[in-house]
């Protein structure tokens, strides 16, 4: 397989046009995906809702989304298509939440995740999110708790220091190789089951699953953390 020349991916707003392959991607990493309409109301109809998609030329290869609610962003959604995996594509659309939700003025940003879903903590654990409180039995498909992860201030001196170093560190990556199959070539420096471009996760909103990334196992729940039933601001009850 002869490498095209590295491409180069694009975080900008989502676009109804981009619902058919956005569905592609949701079906791919949920096991409870969202029906057909629901991204179209989210993007004509709520006023409080911000997706964006990482593009490679005319494909959409990631997706994410928040709501801005007051001085809060709330994460929503977030995957990236199975083989763009282990790319560096989600941190590329995590911190262009971050830069989102700090532009419209919010305070924190917060959103629910498994415990189970190790993958998916360790990169929010990455970007500056801790554990501040459990939804119990709050995932319909198996009443796995949920765990909530808040930043601290995202205008504060150490989270915008911690946004600047990251944001460097993505920016030194090697660039994504795709093969003539039109699929991303995996690295050779990139062993089964590590993450070949330094991404921790790839699929890992409140209800998806992301595989073994090999780094430190993230920190337990602070015992003291709140229990906080559920609200209804959640994938479930759009």
């Amino acid at each position: 397989m002869v490498a095209r020349p590295p491409v180069r991916i694009v975080v900008d707003r989502m676009k109804v046009e981009d619902l058919p392959a956005v569905h592609v991607i949701e079906r791919e990493s949920f096991s409870t995906p969202w029906p057909s309409h629901a991204y179209r109301q989210e993007l004509e109809n709520n006023r409080l809702a911000h997706y964006i998609v990482a593009r490679w030329g005319d494909e959409i290869v990631g997706f994410a989304g928040m709501w801005l609610l007051v001085d809060e962003a709330h994460v929503t959604t977030f995957a990236t298509r199975l083989a763009w995996r282990r790319q560096g594509i989600g941190e590329r659309l995590l911190l262009a939440l971050l830069d989102l939700a700090a532009a419209r003025g919010a305070h924190e940003a917060t959103l629910e995740v498994r415990p189970s879903n190790t993958s998916a903590r360790q990169l929010y654990e990455k970007y500056g999110f801790k554990v501040v409180g459990v939804r119990p039995r709050y995932y319909s498909d198996n009443n796995e708790d949920a765990l909530i992860m808040t930043t601290e201030s995202l205008d504060g001196r150490s989270m915008r220091q911690r946004i600047a170093d990251l944001r460097a560190e993505v920016a030194t990556r090697p660039d994504i190789e795709v093969g003539d199959d039109g699929m991303p070539v995996r690295r050779l420096d990139a062993a089964p089951g590590s993450t070949a471009a330094g991404s921790t996760a790839d699929s890992i909103d409140s209800t998806g699953s992301a595989g073994s990334t090999g780094l430190d196992a993230p920190s337990a729940p602070d015992p003291r953390a709140r229990i906080i039933r559920p609200s209804g601001v959640t994938r479930r009850q759009l």
